[in-house]
């Protein structure tokens, strides 16, 4: 029998493992105190229960990691060739509720581009709800549309970092014989909390080390050492976090120099430092 949660030895801390999609739920509703999953689910959450002053969920750190895009897909030979074309039309998704606010907008704008509200009543666009294979829904003749993730590579810390939801990548989409007409949203993994932790004292120690494991991932440290009559120059391509530390070295004329930079900048940092 699989159990789905693990307790942590030298914390009061039990770590539950939930679909990403059911996270915003637990942490909104107060059944969990901490909470990471992706940006797209959590505006979904908040597109069928929106938030009030009690209830609802706060992000409080990116994670830069997990990044993706909601789009808006049609088949390449679809006849369907501006997300407008879509209106009136059938659209499956796994995330109704931000599809159904974004059609709502994009109804509305069309229906009076001067009108103060930003959503239409009663909406033309029939939205769907699929819990997977969403790009079936062409062939099977559901949709004329559909509102997936697509799944992005970036460079991280010297690492690649691809999306780790479910979520197609480009090439998939491709390879489907789809096309994105239009993105709804941008989505990345953060860290939410509840807004009535359990132990509040415990929550920012752990969203603290969180905090800095995410920070030591995207910085690295840069020492060298610089003429004194340098030193202003130098400090304005090293500022550092905060700020850099300046050591004292046995030669009065120079001091060593250590700041935090990131590791995307190092190299442009290092030959800055040389040309200065």
């Amino acid at each position: 029998h699989r159990q789905d949660i693990a307790l942590v030895k030298n914390h009061p801390i039990a770590l539950v493992f939930l679909p990403a999609a059911d996270i915003p739920t637990f942490v909104g509703e107060g059944r969990v105190d901490l909470g990471i999953t992706g940006k797209d689910q959590i505006c979904e959450y908040e597109a069928l229960k929106p938030p009030t002053k009690d209830t609802g969920l706060k992000e409080i750190i990116d994670l830069q990691y997990g990044y993706c895009t909601l789009q808006v897909q049609v088949p390449k030979d679809s006849p369907f060739k501006d997300v407008k074309d879509l209106i009136g039309h059938n659209i499956s998704t796994s995330f109704p509720g931000l599809t159904r606010s974004y059609f709502g907008a994009l109804e509305a704008h069309l229906l009076d581009p001067n009108r103060n509200c930003n959503v239409v009543t009663q909406l033309k666009t029939k939205i769907k709800y699929l819990g997977g294979s969403v790009e079936a829904s062409f062939k099977l003749g559901v949709a004329d549309g559909i509102v997936d993730l697509v799944a992005m590579s970036i460079a991280f810390g010297g690492r690649q970092i691809a999306a780790d939801e479910p979520a197609e990548s480009g090439d998939t989409m491709r390879a489907a014989g789809l096309q994105a007409i239009a993105t709804v949203a941008e989505s990345n993994a953060v860290l939410i909390r509840s807004k009535h932790p359990s132990n509040q004292p415990l929550l920012n120690k752990i969203a603290r080390r969180i905090d800095g494991f995410v920070a030591a991932q995207q910085y690295t440290l840069c020492t060298y050492n610089v003429p004194r009559s340098l030193l202003a120059e130098a400090k304005k391509i090293t500022p550092g976090k905060r700020a850099p530390t300046i050591m004292p070295l046995d030669d009065p004329d120079w001091v060593a120099v250590s700041a935090m930079v990131e590791m995307k900048k190092i190299s442009d940092v290092m030959d800055d430092l040389a040309d200065c």
